[in-house]
């Protein structure tokens, strides 16, 4: 028990993938919970060990995750998730927290085993959204949508990880173009993408703003960004996007 004389939170994963993964560290690191009430569960060993060396408890049996902890976090491949949701439902109880993480899961079929998300379902309540909240703005920022969001949110920030680094990737490429050593570019477009990032989260400044600013009349920045207008990067942006959600639908829907 703690100093209040409550038992510690346990959290679960069923599936250890690198989002599990991610996930777990970041509560570890927070000090959101610790490693030793976490345990995660997966058919081998492949991705169990970094969970182990996290400190964390380990199992292959799914339903053991649900007997050991009260709030789950299901991390499992979409086309999986329904069949493990009908292997642990029968020791599913009220005073579970169960989350979803996979992509394209609806929230019609994790209600059919008592599952709520982020997104809440008909049986989540306030309390319960608050601490999952809580917990999970340890990894970063976290904030309640509605359903409707969920597969948007995964073409947009899911698939936009691969997206963005596509962007760094040839950012970096076109200063090895013009001479410099490739290590050098590449950290340089790492950092850049961070440096921006910042600016617009803790300064809550619109894209728009901060590129004005930074392109002046006849300078360096406005002949790049007429070359990046002439190859169409926003457009293809935003049908990367749109293609993304839609192939999250589609996953909701089989």
């Amino acid at each position: 028990m703690d100093a209040a004389g409550q038992l510690p939170l346990r959290v679960g994963f069923v599936g250890a993938g690198r989002m599990a993964q991610a996930i777990a560290q970041g509560l570890i690191q927070a000090g959101k919970v610790e490693a030793q009430h976490v345990l995660a569960s997966a058919p081998t060993d492949r991705n169990l060990c970094h969970f182990r060396a996290l400190g964390c408890q380990t199992t292959h049996l799914n339903k053991e995750v649900l007997q050991s902890c009260s709030l789950v976090i299901f991390a499992t491949k979409p086309h999986v998730l329904p069949v493990v949701l009908t292997e642990v439902a029968h020791v599913v109880t009220a005073e579970h927290i169960l989350v979803s993480v996979a992509a394209g899961v609806s929230l019609s079929i994790l209600e059919e085993e008592g599952a709520m998300v982020i997104a809440r379902g008909r049986h989540a309540r306030g309390s319960e959204t608050k601490l999952l909240q809580n917990l999970l703005e340890a990894c970063g920022w976290c904030e309640e949508v509605p359903e409707a969001y969920v597969d948007i949110h995964t073409g947009l920030s899911g698939s936009g990880v691969a997206f963005v680094c596509t962007f760094s990737e040839a950012l970096a490429e076109g200063a090895v173009k013009m001479g410099m050593p490739s290590d050098l570019a590449h950290r340089i477009a790492a950092q850049t993408l961070l440096g921006t990032a910042k600016m617009l989260l803790h300064e809550g400044r619109h894209p728009a703003q901060l590129r004005t600013e930074v392109c002046t009349p006849g300078g360096t920045t406005i002949y790049g960004l007429h070359a990046l207008e002439q190859g169409g990067l926003r457009a293809a942006t935003m049908s990367a996007v749109e293609a993304a959600t839609g192939r999250a639908k589609e996953l909701s829907r089989k």
